[in-house]
Order: structure tokens, then sequence, then C-alpha cells
């Protein structure tokens, strides 16, 4: 894991297939110091395939649990398994709470997030007004009401980003227990807005989202809390 993290959000499912999971929220005072639990059991929903391995963490080659486990893809219906940094917020209002620290985009009628590999904007957050169209598909995220009403970007599959491995992943408002997405983890209002107004980018947050068994795995190595 990140190790300068101070803030972290762990996203936990019974197994790969599995829709429904539960969300906890933890800090520290230092990158030394063990996690304190802020929040947790916080019900959430994955992709509505389950959970995939995503880009951005790196396993032992040798275990061949991991390498007969599902890889995140574009458009697979799952979302990413591994470690990741939370870097910005979005939503429909002008600017979120008063304590709200992350850098944050209003989402309005001409932003999209591009979902089309073949565009050099792939994965990105812009506004179609602001920049010359090269792609054919993109989430226009002003069509997604209440789910996109809040939200925070996932900082998956970024910097170089690799064409065809996922893209447009955050963390938003759920519709529901049992409605998964297509590829995000989603939560009640309350909860994804209280994370806005916790999360601190000098902090250097980060999500960490896999199954129970692989957490069980690499829990240790990358020094988690706990299960709760």
């Amino acid at each position: 894991m990140a190790r300068d993290a101070r803030q972290l959000v762990l996203v936990t499912t019974p197994d790969w297939d599995a829709v429904d999971g539960v969300l906890g929220v933890y800090d520290r005072e230092t990158a030394h110091a063990p996690w304190r639990p802020v929040e947790t059991a916080v019900p959430v929903v994955v992709g509505r395939s389950g959970l995939g391995w995503g880009v951005g963490m790196r396993f032992d080659s040798n275990d061949r649990t991991h390498a007969s486990e599902p890889l995140k893809k574009e458009a697979d219906g799952k979302a990413p398994a591994g470690v990741f940094r939370l870097t910005t917020a979005f939503g429909f209002a002008s600017r979120p709470g008063p304590h709200a620290s992350l850098s944050f985009t209003q989402i309005t009628p001409s932003v999209e997030c591009v979902d089309d590999q073949y565009s050099r904007f792939y994965n990105r957050i812009v506004d179609r007004t602001k920049v010359a169209v090269d792609w054919k598909t993109s989430e226009q995220m002003s069509a997604y009401g209440a789910q996109y009403k809040w939200g925070i970007v996932v900082d998956y599959n970024s910097a170089p980003s690799v064409a065809g491995a996922g893209s447009c992943i955050f963390l938003h408002v759920w519709s529901g227990a049992g409605r998964g997405t297509a590829g995000c983890t989603a939560m009640p209002e309350k909860n994804i807005t209280k994370l806005i107004d916790w999360l601190s980018p000098e902090k250097h947050p980060v999500l960490v989202q896999m199954p129970r068994a692989a957490l069980s795995r690499y829990g240790e190595a990358l020094r988690l809390p706990p299960l709760f």
C-alpha cells in the first residue's frame, strides 16, 4: 500500500462474484502508526459482476492463487480490486461542503468521463466544450442523476492508462443494496458525503478493495487493520 497513506477506505466482499460488501474507514497519526477505526460496517455495492484485479498493485509472481483470479477489463461490469489513491471529488453542486478539502469538479451537462480506449482522453473527466472531441463513447455524467450527485474519483488505471483495463471508476451514491454498478463502488448518500468531508489530500488517502479471502493473504504485507 502507499507508504505515506494516513487515511484508508477499506472495502471487502464475501467473494469475487458478490455485489454487496462492507466499507470501513480508518486513519493513523503517522505513516508508521497503527490504523484506528473511524467508521465500520458501512453497506456498499461493487460492480454488477463483482470484483476483478485491477492494474496498480504488484503481487508475488509465484502466487498462483492470484494468477487464477479474475482481472478487471473495460465494460466487464467488475469493480477493480487492489490499492488505489483517492484524488478528487465531484457532484452536481457548485462546491462541496465547507469541511471538504479534495479538489472538486462540478458535474454539468457537458462534463463526461471518456471510456473510449482509443481516445487520448481515455479514463479522464473532461468538459466536451473545452477540448477537441475524439471519442465515440463516454459517460455523460449528468445523465446518471442521483447516483452522481456526489462522488469521489478512484485513481485507477492512470499515469499512464492501459487501454482496455477499465475506466471511470468512482465511489458514488448507490441505488440500493443488491444493485451493482458498471464498475464503481457505491454507498448511501450520507456515507459518501461524510467521506468527501473527511478525506484530506495532505493525508494521501487510499482505497483498498478486495474479497475477504484475498485480503487475508495480502493484509499483513499491506499493513492493514484486522477485518471487522
